[in-house]
């Protein structure tokens, strides 16, 4: 008997088996993402958050396979015509070249919009901040992005923040794929309710 019969039949020996029932969480988690995005800043959240016991539906625009810069991928995903911002309890936007791509998608840019009304947290990381500034989402935020972003991020009327993990309201970002330590922790944090809606100049006054 082959027990590797299933995943090679699937061809998809990258996506996460199954959660155990004992381990897995009630709330889910969507990744927004599309081929060319950066390898380490999505599978570091996908596999991460799915550690955890969180479902994590990994959405692009048309569904299907997607393949990152370095030759990674998944098979299977869900098409952002699939699936609806209550379903989800924290939208991860990885970095790459996939932002760029997904900016001009109208219906992700609707998804994200929809999903930042709700009040529930949102994370991005290098380019990923890209999609919330076509979103109009950043204007008197602090956000981290990767530092070729920081001029539109401003002209956007956000503030350019150069640390590994920067908190502000539901917004939660970082630079690059070595802050990826820094923003998962603070993305957990959240999800636990370990961190106060707060942004990070008023919890630093309160903390003084």
């Amino acid at each position: 008997m082959n027990i590797f019969s299933d995943i090679d039949n699937e061809k998809d020996t990258h996506k996460v088996a199954p959660i155990p029932d004992r381990l897995r969480k009630n709330e889910k988690i969507a990744i927004i993402t599309a081929n060319k995005t950066e390898d380490l800043e999505f599978f570091y959240p996908y596999y991460r958050l799915t550690e955890e016991g969180y479902t994590v539906d990994v959405v692009t625009p048309k569904g299907g396979a997607f393949e990152a810069k370095h030759g990674l991928g998944l098979k299977n995903t869900k098409a952002i015509t699939e699936v609806k911002p209550q379903d989800y309890a924290l939208l991860y936007i990885p970095g790459g070249k996939a932002p760029a791509e997904l900016r001009k998608n109208d219906k992700v840019i609707s998804f994200v919009k929809e999903f930042a009304l709700s009040g529930k947290p949102i994370a991005a990381i290098c380019h990923g901040p890209q999609v919330l500034i076509s979103a109009n989402l950043v204007k008197g935020k602090q956000i981290a992005c990767w530092p070729e972003v920081a001029s539109e991020l401003q002209e956007a009327g956000g503030t350019f923040v150069d640390e590994a993990l920067v908190e502000d309201g539901q917004f939660i970002t970082a630079r690059m794929p070595g802050d990826l330590h820094r923003h998962l922790y603070g993305v957990l944090q959240y999800l636990k309710g370990n961190v106060a809606n707060k942004s990070r100049d008023a919890r630093k006054s309160s903390a003084a």
